[in-house]
């Protein structure tokens, strides 16, 4: 098979791989229908994160299931399936609890960008859906993977409510979804911080109903400039800088919450000052694989459209290119296709 390859920053080419095998009885391995490029595999991309060996992609998948272990008993050869970026069994006290991106047998998913995937853990990771879905509802199942689940997330994590003010710190896919995602759950206001005017206006087709384009300081300012003063209920961390974190702790209320998604890069909390701004704070890897049926029922009736995140689609032999249209912005998220 052909799949995706990083071998520096810059530099992802399109290579022979060998074929995924069942390894252990709890494996499937899927035929790739969409993947995808996410933000956090820019992070490598860029330089900011060390890249070693050369090693595939990708952690975003939806796909038809080719071969199961013995005993992958719930999903079957033939039928699409979705999964999350973390595998869980979904039988530990931890996947029991919720929290199926700690599960004890847990392995990230990163060889998605290729036309087959081996996916571990199949028997509590993957969810099929009753028929195959058309084709215009694939974008958003995949969104489902992650971004989606990873905003839903974040809106859980920084306790958005019915009545409630959501700030959604970030705009790229997984912000966006965010946006989705306080409105889901009943934010009354959703104030969503973004400088790109494509990325706004997806944000207020998504329930936005605020825009705030300054960052830093003055970003806080506007954001208490629009809550009386006081900071915002919830606010949702969907990038991952210093910048950012300081930006979601200082535009949240006493007694609010902060939802951090971003991956953390160079991230470090005041201790004393968190103790005494009076705010909460939760993140982490989205336990995706909780909201999963959820969030494709949400999905196949039509209520939420998630894949609107993908405004560039390419075939999977130019991932290259899709890796630099989001590097250098000219796409939100890239959506890939064997």
């Amino acid at each position: 098979m052909r799949g995706a390859v990083i071998h520096a920053p810059g530099d992802v080419r399109f290579e022979t791989l060998d074929d995924p095998k069942i390894i252990q009885p709890t494996d499937a391995v899927i035929r790739t229908v969409s993947t995808c490029v996410c933000g956090s595999d820019l992070w490598p991309y860029r330089g900011a994160e060390p890249i070693g060996d050369p090693h595939p992609m990708g952690h975003e998948y939806v796909g038809i299931v080719e071969e199961v272990g013995s005993e992958v008993t719930h999903v079957r050869p033939g039928q699409f399936v979705v999964g999350s970026f973390a595998t869980s069994d979904n039988t530990c006290v931890n996947c029991r609890n919720g929290w199926q991106s700690s599960c004890l047998s847990r392995e990230f998913m990163s060889t998605c960008q290729a036309e087959y995937v081996r996916i571990p853990n199949a028997h509590g990771t993957l969810v099929a859906t009753d028929e195959h879905p058309d084709a215009e509802m694939v974008p958003s199942l995949l969104a489902v993977s992650d971004v989606m689940g990873t905003g839903w997330y974040a809106a859980l994590a920084a306790e958005v409510k019915p009545g409630s003010t959501a700030v959604v710190v970030g705009d790229g896919a997984v912000g966006l979804c965010g946006v989705i995602a306080a409105k889901e759950l009943g934010a009354e206001r959703i104030i969503a911080m973004s400088r790109h005017e494509s990325r706004q206006k997806l944000a207020l087709e998504f329930g936005a109903t605020d825009i705030i384009s300054e960052r830093g300081e003055e970003g806080i300012a506007r954001v208490k400039d629009l809550t009386g003063g006081i900071g915002a209920d919830s606010v949702l961390e969907c990038v991952g800088t210093a910048e950012s974190m300081r930006q979601a702790l200082h535009s949240t209320r006493p007694g609010g919450n902060v939802g951090f998604v971003g991956v953390p890069h160079e991230v470090s909390i005041d201790g004393q000052e968190l103790f005494f701004s009076q705010v909460g704070l939760r993140g982490g890897p989205a336990p995706v694989r909780r909201y999963l049926p959820d969030l494709i029922d949400r999905v196949l009736s039509g209520r939420i459209n998630p894949g609107k995140v993908f405004d560039l689609t390419l075939p999977l032999d130019q991932v290259a290119e899709g890796y630099k249209a989001m590097d250098e912005r000219r796409a939100i998220k890239t959506l890939l296709k064997p």
